[in-house]
Formats: C-alpha cells, structure tokens, sequence
C-alpha cells in the first residue's frame, strides 16, 4: 500500500464564517479530495487510546461543537463540512496506516496528533499538498508551509510566562531559574524560551531533561532546588507536572511552576498532588482557559453545556473549537476564489490574516512564513471549583522579549 507513495454564540464568532459564500452553492468551483456537491470532508488522526486520549477526546468535542454551528448556518460554499476520524493510539504504524486511508478521502486534516507521527506523515502531506493542523505548537513546524500552527509556539508561551512572574517580582535580574523539560521537540522548543528570556535579563538557567516516559524526577527536583532557582518552568506530561510539584514540596522547595498548557490536566486536581499544585502552579497558554471571563471562551462554554451536559470540559474544547475556526477562515477564502482544490487550500492559508476569535486567542495570522499564528499568551490558575480546572490571571498579553525574539528569527 506504502508503495504508490515515495512513502449560540457572540456575534464577532458568528461573523467569523457567515458570508455569501457560505450559505449559497458558487458554480464553477474546483473542487478535489473530499469535496462533494454537499459535503467538505477533513481528516482527523488522533489519539484516542493512548497516552493523549483524554486531550483528544475532548478536543474532537471542541471541533465538532463548532462544526455543528457552522452547519446550522449552512455550512460552507452551500456545503455541510464532515469529519472523519482515525484513532492511532499514539503508534507510528498505525498513524500511518489511518493517514493513508483517509487522505485519500479528506479536503486537508483539522488535527495530527503527536509530533512522531506528524513527522513521519509530512513528506506525504507535501507530495499530496495537503494542509493539515498540528495538535502541538512547535517552532519546528513553521517552516512547513503544510502545517497550521494555531497558537502561540512553545518558546513564545514561556517567554510570556516568565514575563509574568518578573512582572510580579517573583524573578528579577541575578536570579537562577529552573526549567524541567521533556527531552524532544516540544521540551526543546519550550526550553529555547526560557534560555532567550534568561540571557537577555541577566539570569542564570538551569535545566533539567527528562525522557517522555520518567516517573521518578527526584534527581532532577532535587538538583534545581539546589541551584537556588527562584521559579521553575515545566515543559512535561500533565503527569510529570504534578509529580514534581508533589516532590518539590516534600523537599521544601516552596517556588512558583509555570506550565505550558501542554502539561496540564485538570484531572491532576483529583490526584495526591491536588494541595501542591494549587499553591504553586500557574499554567501559560495562548489559548483561554475554558469558561473565561472573555466573550468567545464563554459563549463556547454556554454552548459546550447545553449540547454535551453529560461531558467533563477542558481547555482542550477551546483548543479544538479556535482550530475549526481557523481552517474554516481560510475554507471560507478559498470558496471566494472558487478553488476548493488542496491547492486552493494552500493559497487560501498562506493568504489569511486578521482571523477574529473573540478572545480565544490574539487575532490569528498565516500569511507570515517561519512565524507563528499568534503571539499573546494566557496566565491562568489552577481552580478544582471551575469548569475546565482553570481561573483566569492575566489576559492576554506579549512579552516585549517576544517581539525582540521575532525581529531576531531566521
């Protein structure tokens, strides 16, 4: 099979994909791939028994809760969108036995999950020009003109981060900071935020590494605690975040984590190291919080409620939610130039700018090659009272560090 390949809510949302275009049937669109005369078909190839089910659950919620509004209003280019979906259990092999049957059925992949088998379905997805939305924010991914980073990059949410606490003179200038991360793309990237933000303010950095799978991060808790790190950033599995803050407070180390949003759960608010991680944990994110006090994540919260009542919610509705409103926008530009074709996707992506997600996230951009979609980052913390296990801090905001970083990119 391998071998024929070389391998209701706020009317500001509502605007977002109400046009023309979306309630009448153009003539004479080029069409493609999971392009019928009713329907637009995207791909999703997820996790959904493995290590990252609970986040892929509840995302697929959040893609088909916007998907179900948009149909309401009559879909797209007079077209129902659909979405068809393959579980790979986090298995390369198996990613890349869903990818091959799907593609051949789906217009573009509104989620790839996990970065080995985004990396090794990406030379597939440049010979077939499909556009697919990655379920990580890696810098890596940006030079892929393929790939549909919504969100601020890892680097940038740290930098954000830790702009926040020497905001709140919690660090300042000579101090250490300490960063825990996962040894891989995704803690790599994370780590280059912190080593940005550490140079440029005159502090000293130390790191720790830790391999995906670790349990016990006694060695590496104990050896930033003794580098005299004012804060810590963690760069882990939700797991591992509160498996270090359960260590750091059992050894004394009484100091602020901030967290991507990567590493948290609100399920670690029912875990031994519920008590630890509500002292002393923040969680940085580009994307809101779930419920906050912002009109789009709200809007999504009040309609999450009413159509999945029974369903425990996450910030992971409000990550699938803005990635449906993202491919739709630029859905929605390649039916204004009659090409619903994968190269018509293309074109439409890298022309879409000025996205409005009502506060979901900063306004999202795609037309800037090698940069990030957006910039601005989230503070929240954790709250066991709150749906989505998370309580807005600080809205969002950009480090003046973040804007030095960009001007400084290849």
């Amino acid at each position: 099979m391998y071998s024929r390949r070389a391998l209701t809510i706020s009317a500001a949302v509502v605007a977002l994909v109400s046009s023309a275009c979306g309630t009448e049937k153009p003539a004479g669109i080029k069409g493609g791939p999971g392009v019928s005369a009713d329907a637009l078909t995207l791909g999703v190839l997820t996790d959904m028994s493995g290590p990252f089910a609970p986040f892929a659950r509840i995302r697929i919620k959040g893609y088909e809760l916007f998907i179900a509004e948009l149909n309401e209003r009559g879909g797209i280019c007079g077209r129902k969108v659909e979405l068809k979906q393959k579980d790979h259990g986090y298995n390369v092999q198996r990613a890349l036995d869903g990818y091959f049957e799907l593609e051949p059925q789906v217009l573009g992949f509104i989620d790839i999950t996990g970065t080995p088998m985004t990396a090794a379905i990406a030379p597939d997805l440049i010979q077939t020009r499909a556009l697919a939305a990655p379920a990580s924010w890696s810098a890596s991914l940006l030079g892929n003109p393929h790939m549909m980073v919504v969100g601020a990059t890892y680097d940038l949410d740290v930098i954000n981060g830790l702009e926040h606490l020497k905001r709140t003179g919690v660090i300042a200038k000579g101090d250490t900071i300490g960063h825990l991360y996962v040894d891989g793309d995704y803690g790599g990237n994370a780590l280059e935020g912190s080593q940005f933000a550490a140079a440029q303010w005159g502090m000293t950095l130390a790191a720790q590494p830790v391999t995906e799978t670790a349990k016990d991060l006694t060695a590496q808790i104990v050896a930033l605690k003794q580098s005299g790190a004012k804060a810590a950033v963690l760069s882990t599995s939700p797991a591992q975040t509160a498996t270090a803050v359960a260590i750091a407070e059992q050894i004394g180390w009484n100091v602020p984590f901030m967290v991507n949003a990567v590493g948290y759960d609100p399920a670690i608010l029912k875990s031994p190291a519920a008590a630890a991680v509500l002292k002393h944990v923040q969680v940085v994110s580009s994307i809101a919080p779930y419920g906050a006090d912002v009109p789009g994540p709200k809007a999504i919260a009040d309609a999450f409620k009413a159509r999945y009542p029974e369903i425990e919610p996450s910030g992971s509705v409000n990550h699938g939610y803005v990635v449906g409103m993202a491919f739709a926008a630029v859905l929605e530009k390649a039916c204004a130039a009659k090409d619903l074709s994968r190269d018509g996707m293309l074109r439409a992506f890298q022309d879409t700018d000025g996205v409005d997600t009502d506060g979901i996230t900063s306004p999202l951009r795609f037309s800037l090659v090698g940069r990030p979609s957006a910039t601005q980052s989230y503070i929240a913390r954790p709250d066991a009272e709150l749906p989505g296990g998370l309580a807005l801090v600080e809205k969002l905001f950009e480090s003046e560090l973040v804007k030095l970083k960009g001007t400084r990119a290849k």
